[in-house]
């Protein structure tokens, strides 16, 4: 039997990155699902869901979207950063980064992101789960010129909670309490325990 394949329901650049660093050659089909749309769903139906319940939402929507006779093991995964009770995706626009990141500085925040995997394998186990991933975020005290600069280079706009810690970002976060690789943007001790949920090993897809 050949080795289980990963294909990875996001357009992420980080996450595909992290898992080629530990040697898993992941396939990459985003997902189509209608971020905004699927938010407004679950709070008419549901009302206000917690920012963990939120994120695993998304993944699992955008897992499904593309787990359609894939032959593969489909990841999706969503981020959000939770600050003084409210969530935060990618920022619309410049001035909205700006802002968000004058609220943001010298506090804590928290990076959420849910994980769903389906086993879409022809002979796999069929199996589906998910978790969420909770990292405490601790940004340095900004000045004014130094966020407009940060935003005027355009990554806070590409990425979740306007930040990254794995690039131009990581001079602007102090500390952090829980998996390195969540604020990335995946879990990887997670991911290994989704794996063995569904009865694959680490070492099965890593190269």
């Amino acid at each position: 039997m050949s080795p289980p394949r990963l294909l990875l329901a996001s357009a992420s650049p980080a996450r595909r990155l992290l898992l080629q660093q530990v040697g898993i050659a992941a396939s990459v089909l985003p997902s189509e699902v209608d971020e905004a749309a699927l938010l407004t769903d679950l709070a008419e139906r549901y009302g206000a869901l917690e920012p963990a319940d939120l994120v695993l939402s998304l993944a699992r929507a955008k897992a499904e979207d593309v787990a359609h006779d894939t032959d593969s093991l489909v990841l999706g995964c969503d981020s959000m950063l939770e600050l003084d009770g409210e969530v935060h995706g990618k920022p619309a626009d410049a001035a909205e980064a700006i802002e968000r990141w004058q609220r943001m500085r010298g506090k804590s925040g928290i990076l959420h992101t849910g994980h769903w995997l389906i086993d879409d394998r022809d002979a796999g186990s069929g199996g589906l789960v998910g978790a969420t991933a909770s990292t405490v975020v601790h940004f340095a005290d900004l000045s004014d010129a130094e966020i407009e600069a940060y935003v005027a280079t355009g990554e806070p706009l590409r990425v979740a909670g306007a930040f990254t810690v794995d690039g131009l970002g990581g001079a602007f976060v102090t500390g952090i309490e829980g998996d390195h690789h969540n604020v990335v943007g995946l879990s990887l001790p997670l991911l290994r325990d989704l794996l063995r949920d569904v009865g694959v090993a680490w070492f099965d897809v890593v190269d």
